[in-house]
């Protein structure tokens, strides 16, 4: 069991890593979540996944929708279902800016982690904008641009380094 030495430790669960690479990410807002015992249990485990994820507002509440937390090893007939709906915990002039925000054309909720925050489990909601293919691939020329420019440094370095051994 993992458990904080600090109180304003952080400690993180699961990461939604597709979220970054298909949205841009516009604002980011900390929020709470309702659980039950076995699903606290088995995110201790990190046992969970985020990747379709996304929250929606429904009757002033924010809802987690596609949430899977595996079902705790040791849990018996009170288990959880893996993706029933969840509640976030927001204040109610969070929730107000969070719709204004989300009702905008093109705009999500899109969950980016779920972390352990003084013994709570918390989750980091960002509002998101869709990314269109092409600016996929223009992130991924400028990513593979820097990487061969480090490499080239690296090597020049290198050289130069194996020249001064001389």
């Amino acid at each position: 069991m993992i458990k904080p030495t600090d109180d304003a430790a952080i400690i993180a669960i699961i990461t939604n890593r597709e979220a970054r690479r298909n949205y841009y990410i516009i604002e980011t807002i900390e929020t709470g979540i309702e659980l039950r015992g076995t699903e606290v249990k088995s995110l201790r485990d990190h046992r969970g996944n985020l990747s379709d994820a996304f929250a929606r507002i429904e009757r002033g509440q924010v809802f987690l929708s596609n949430l899977h937390i595996n079902p705790y090893d040791q849990g018996n007939r009170f288990n959880h279902d893996p993706l029933r709906v969840r509640r976030l915990l927001l204040h109610k002039n969070e929730i107000r800016r969070l719709a204004a925000h989300s009702e905008r054309k093109g705009m999500a909720l899109i969950p980016l982690r779920l972390y352990f925050k003084r013994g709570r489990v918390k989750v980091e909601l960002g509002i998101a904008q869709g990314k269109v293919q092409y600016d996929k691939r223009e992130d991924i020329k400028k990513r593979e641009h820097t990487r061969e420019m480090a490499r080239a440094m690296a090597h020049a370095g290198a050289k130069a380094r194996g020249r001064a051994a001389r």
